[in-house]
């Protein structure tokens, strides 16, 4: 029985004997590969979700743009509303009401792993509901809404808290 080194699929050199590769091991998913396979998940809930369900044929952006929303709920990113005594300001010296958001650079990845999933999933690149202009367009707002409120990472998220002051409420006829 002769025995060889082999390559498995994490890299690491293994003894095989007689070149048996029954029991390789999967390679393990990149952090990128399982963000987005555990992000692609959480829309497809997120479809199943709505009443009535929408399954992914029929999603468009507006589709999105509502998980888009939904998201801001969960969100540790504080920004500040135009009347706030903060507003503006990139570290408050106190607390204020202001709502807690998603982040405008973890929307932005978002939307990029989630396209690329879409079309890894027999989505086509020109039906892409994430790749409307309508997703760029709303997140170009979150950008500049959060640049001006001059946004702040929070540390603990602890309470649920409505309305920015920002006009974001982009919705497209499909």
């Amino acid at each position: 029985m002769s025995t060889e080194i082999v390559k498995n699929t994490v890299g690491e050199s293994s003894r095989s004997a007689g070149g048996d590769l029954s029991h390789a091991v999967p390679a393990p998913l990149s952090r990128y590969e399982s963000q987005k396979r555990r992000d692609w998940n959480t829309f497809g809930q997120y479809l199943k979700n709505q009443r009535p369900p929408v399954s992914l044929s029929q999603c468009n952006c507006n589709h999105v743009l509502d998980f888009l929303r939904y998201l801001d709920q969960f969100g540790k990113t504080k920004v500040h509303i135009n009347g706030c005594v903060f507003f503006g300001q990139p570290d408050p010296p106190a607390p204020c009401t202001c709502p807690l958001r998603q982040a405008w650079g973890s929307l932005d990845a978002l939307i990029g792993r989630l396209r690329a999933a879409y079309e890894e999933h027999g989505g086509s690149s020109d039906t892409n509901p994430f790749g409307n202009g309508a997703i760029r367009v709303y997140l170009r707002e979150v950008k500049e809404c959060q640049a001006k409120a001059r946004v702040h990472l929070m540390k603990h998220a602890s309470d649920e808290l409505e309305g920015t002051g920002c006009s974001i409420g982009i919705k497209e006829n499909v």
